[in-house]
């Protein structure tokens, strides 16, 4: 069982996993301005080709939409809530709202919001790798 010398990311956008400032990559056309998650090689906005730039995206953001989960697989503790937020400097990210009481009364639209970096739910791999991800959360 070989484990990795930090956590690994449980995406490909998700960068410096194994470091002290992880951070969210997107790619933005540098014809359009389009901003996208993972790489490509062609703007799916306006077709350029070879155009697309990596960046660090920001920490900061505002809660674009959201739903709050009652029933999900065995093993992932509901309630929890799924949102997407508009990052500043462009691009939208899909993942888990924390922090934050999970009814509406306490979440609203636009209410700004800041990525953070945690443990992926204490799970591990069969080689005993752990993963880290990204969340949203209430911005302080």
């Amino acid at each position: 069982m070989a484990e990795s010398s930090g956590p690994l990311p449980v995406v490909g956008w998700l960068k410096g996993a194994a470091s002290d400032d992880p951070y969210l990559e997107g790619q933005r056309c540098q014809s359009c301005q389009a901003v996208f998650l993972g790489e490509r090689e062609n703007c799916s906005k306006c077709g350029a080709r070879g155009k697309l730039k990596a960046f660090r995206m920001s920490n900061q953001g505002k809660l674009y939409s959201y739903c709050i989960v009652h029933r999900s697989f065995p093993g992932v503790e509901v309630p929890y809530v799924s949102a997407i937020v508009d990052l500043d400097g462009g691009g939208t990210v899909k993942g888990n709202l924390i922090n934050v009481d999970p009814k509406p009364e306490a979440i609203s639209f636009d209410m700004p919001v800041e990525v953070v970096f945690k443990d992926a739910l204490g799970r591990k791999d069969r080689d005993g790798n752990s993963y880290i991800s990204y969340f949203f959360q209430p911005a302080a």
